[in-house]
């Protein structure tokens, strides 16, 4: 009987259908139930949250100029603060359509970000199975699902359909069908700015494969979204580069944000408040927050030894270890520091995965890949670099090619992973700003 049992797990976990939806299902339980369940009852909370309690709870931050785009249109002065022409259209137009349907906007919204997130697990399995296999599928769709920011696939926010649209276009690029790739680009491109990427990814895949005339074309076909949105700004505002313009709003500058990398960094080893005033300029301030480079060391340290001498260990050791740093982590950083972390982690690590795992990628992923990063680190700014970076597929693509080369390590890091989202679905539940 256990060995029946065990034959019908090992069908379903390998069932291309259920596969993806159970991935889908379980992250959808986890942020649901953290968002209207936990943070509603969590005493930090520093809002009144019980008093709202319902769809609204899935409506914060940026959610709420998608709103006032889908009801009201676009506005814009260019005059440096922040305008809502810097969100792309796609997102609040479809969920303006669903409105025209009867639906509200929070229903819209949450109905749009995770039925195309769900499309967007399907197309990523289905893609990564016919070019690497079953098992890089598999871990490449579970951190697609399960890195933390994936908690905003399941609120009012664009995650889930940028990556449907850009991971089917990549999937056709490499399926070499250039109609699907050009339809689905110009979609991506009307989405989200990394949209703009895809563009020299797919030009420079095309040069490096051979490929023929026609997908050069499809290529550069795939800036039709962008165009069109531009060409709204030269009717609306009479000025097609209006987009761009009111970036400036929340990125003031173009180019490498080097002292935003700096202040983050040493903010994640030294404190916020001790780098506030300088700490490495004068060594008296480390009296503000002296806790936090005693915790930062041991929490590295900790780690070393534990993978130093994991071979000289119990492995029940090594788990209760890893967690309790973990643990020690959320339970003692800010919130905020959180956050850096999360940047650091997903262009930095993300980026070193990408590059490590170069060989094993299809040429445009690993272009692609490259070119987000590039343009988030040109982009002038370092807020909600782990969102934006989520977004970029192949980097989720690279960490689950790593991972399924050490699937003990991918366990250590999904636990992780799980307690990560856990906290920022509650701190989203809670307006606080989680990126």
């Amino acid at each position: 009987m256990d060995k029946v049992q065990i034959l019908m797990t090992k069908a379903v976990w390998n069932n291309d259908f259920l596969f993806p939806v159970m991935m889908w299902s379980l992250s959808r339980i986890l942020i649901w139930i953290s968002i209207l369940l936990v943070a509603p009852h969590l005493p930090s909370s520093p809002t009144n949250i019980l008093s709202s309690w319902g769809w609204g709870m899935f409506d914060a931050w940026d959610g709420s100029h998608y709103r006032a785009i889908a009801t009201t249109g676009y506005q814009f002065v260019n005059d440096g603060k922040q305008h809502n022409l810097a969100f792309f259209p796609l997102f609040p137009f479809s969920i303006r359509v669903l409105m025209k349907l009867g639906l509200s906007f929070e229903v819209a919204g949450l109905l749009i970000n995770n039925l195309t997130f769900l499309a967007a697990l399907y197309c990523l399995y289905l893609w990564l199975k016919k070019c690497y296999g079953v098992r890089v599928a598999q871990w490449g769709t579970a951190v697609l699902c399960w890195y933390p920011s994936s908690m905003f696939t399941g609120v009012i926010y664009t995650e889930g359909l940028y990556l449907f649209l850009s991971t089917a276009t990549l999937r056709a690029f490499d399926q070499q069908q250039y109609g699907w790739m050009s339809l689905w680009g110009a979609l991506a491109t009307a989405t989200r700015p990394t949209g703009l990427a895809l563009i020299p990814a797919l030009i420079i895949a095309t040069w490096k494969e051979r490929k023929p005339p026609i997908a050069y074309i499809a290529s550069l076909a795939t800036a039709t979204g962008v165009l069109l949105f531009s060409l709204y700004c030269l009717i609306r505002f009479h000025h097609p580069l209006a987009f761009i313009a009111a970036q400036r709003g929340w990125r003031p500058s173009l180019g490498f944000d080097w002292q935003g990398w700096l202040n983050m960094l040493m903010q994640i080893v030294v404190g916020a408040k001790n780098w506030q005033f300088g700490w490495l300029r004068n060594s008296s301030d480390l009296i503000n927050d002296p806790w936090h480079p005693l915790i930062f060391t041991i929490i590295v340290g900790g780690g070393f030894c534990l993978w130093h001498f994991r071979k000289y260990m119990h492995s029940a050791k090594i788990v209760y270890g890893f967690y309790t740093l973990v643990l020690l982590l959320l339970l003692l950083i800010e919130e905020h520091l959180i956050n850096h972390l999360l940047n650091a982690f997903m262009v930095l690590a993300g980026g070193y995965v990408l590059w490590y795992v170069r060989a094993k990628l299809t040429p445009v992923t690993f272009f692609y890949g490259l070119c987000g990063i590039g343009l988030l680190l040109a982009s002038g700014g370092t807020i909600s670099l782990s969102r934006l970076a989520y977004g970029i597929v192949p980097l989720n693509v690279a960490i689950g090619v790593l991972l399924s080369r050490y699937p003990r390590l991918g366990y250590f890091t999904f636990g992780v992973f799980v307690i990560l989202m856990t906290r920022l679905a509650v701190g989203f539940a809670q307006e606080q700003w989680v990126g």
